[in-house]
């Protein structure tokens, strides 16, 4: 599936087996649907039947667009640089 919508599908599991994948999943930041997509393409690959799909999106939550490299702030929002630049 290149450039189209996501396809759902309604996907029954036994609940052990859900938990073991939720487990797998927050382990490695992604969401039970995300960590079934995984396994499933590997599965794939592991058959030589992979498919060119577009790629996923890296693991864990985007990153927050802050202050640059050097910018970094502590927790209270001030600069961690001193006025000298230490």
């Amino acid at each position: 599936m290149t450039g189209g919508k996501r396809k759902q599908v309604l996907l029954r599991l036994d609940p052990a087996v859900h938990a073991a994948i939720a487990k797998w999943a927050a382990d490695d930041l992604r969401s039970v649907n995300a960590q079934i997509e995984i396994i499933l393409r590997r599965a794939l690959d592991d058959a030589g039947r992979g498919v060119k799909a577009a790629p996923m999106r890296g693991r864990g939550r985007p990153r927050k667009d802050v202050e640059g490299a050097d910018g970094a702030r502590d927790g209270d929002g001030a600069s961690s640089v001193g006025a000298d630049g230490r």
